[in-house]
């Protein structure tokens, strides 16, 4: 395995692979890494001749309030984890190499992004969308993984990739969880023991509503009323939204039917935590 830290360097063993006729897979993460990107990196690594993770924490995605230089982060101990998965190349520049000046062009995200997590962080998705456009053009993947557990960000990229006709497969991986059903988060660590306790009722909130809808519950009130009367309950946690909506354009709907996403997020005292699960409802 290597670590490559520049552009230059990165683009041109790139394009050795390529010309040697090898595909790429790829994994954008921001490090920290957990089972949820080594899952992600296994499901490249079977599909792929080459792998690649980046390991960037991206400072355009970060807002006012938010605290970029407290994201943890663990270069190390990410490095041994990613030579065990069988990782190729990590990728790891500094925010001078791929910020160097100020941008004369960023990427503006224009839908599925006025919802969910994108309504509390105005700016948030058009660092991500301008952040991988870059990586993109440098490591130029076949296929790249993203876990569904920021769906929004899924339905976002894949906007992103069709919109601008960029030639990489998008690949949503199922969301990995503890075997409490807490789902996996660089995050989670900030969690203090009782709220870790309580963490689990957000996945067996969304399993409720699930189970009502399977049951065949239509109201959106009504489910929605069961994520949050578990929620308020069972944990300390203040809930920031409990929705509904189409997946993936992440637009209102009247009748629940196709496929929809019922997502929430929750903040406890020194994090805020996301879950979601999506479903296919065919009427008979």
């Amino acid at each position: 395995m290597r670590v490559i830290t520049t552009i230059e360097e990165m683009q041109s063993t790139i394009t050795q692979a390529k010309n040697s006729g090898q595909s790429i897979g790829y994994v954008p993460t921001m490090g920290f890494l957990h089972e949820g990107h080594l899952t992600l990196i296994e499901k490249a690594r079977g599909e792929n001749d080459v792998v690649v993770i980046s390991i960037f924490v991206n400072p355009l995605q970060f807002g006012p309030t938010e605290d970029f230089s407290s994201y943890p982060r663990d270069f190390e101990h990410d490095k041994w984890l990613a030579e065990q998965q069988g990782v190729d190349f990590i990728f790891h520049p500094s925010v001078e190499e791929m910020y160097p000046r100020s941008s004369s062009v960023t990427v503006k995200v224009n839908e599925r992004t006025d919802v969910l997590c994108g309504k509390s962080r105005p700016d948030h998705f058009d660092g991500v969308a301008t952040v991988l456009t870059k990586l993109f053009n440098i490591i130029q993947p076949e296929k790249v993984y993203f876990g569904t557990k920021d769906a929004q960000q899924v339905a976002v990229v894949e906007g992103l990739v069709n919109d601008f006709h960029i030639p990489i497969k998008v690949i949503p991986v199922e969301t990995v969880r503890e075997s409490d059903g807490l789902a996996k988060s660089s995050r989670n660590v900030n969690l203090l023991p009782k709220e870790r306790e309580q963490a689990p009722v957000l996945y067996q909130s969304l399993l409720s509503a699930k189970k009502l809808i399977l049951e065949g519950e239509r109201n959106h009130e009504k489910i929605i009323s069961i994520i949050k009367e578990m929620i308020t309950e069972k944990t300390d946690g203040i809930i920031d939204y409990i929705d509904i909506y189409s997946y993936p354009m992440l637009e209102e709907i009247q009748l629940l039917e196709g496929k929809i996403i019922i997502a929430l997020a929750v903040k406890f005292s020194k994090v805020r935590l996301i879950d979601n699960i999506i479903l296919e409802i065919s009427e008979k």
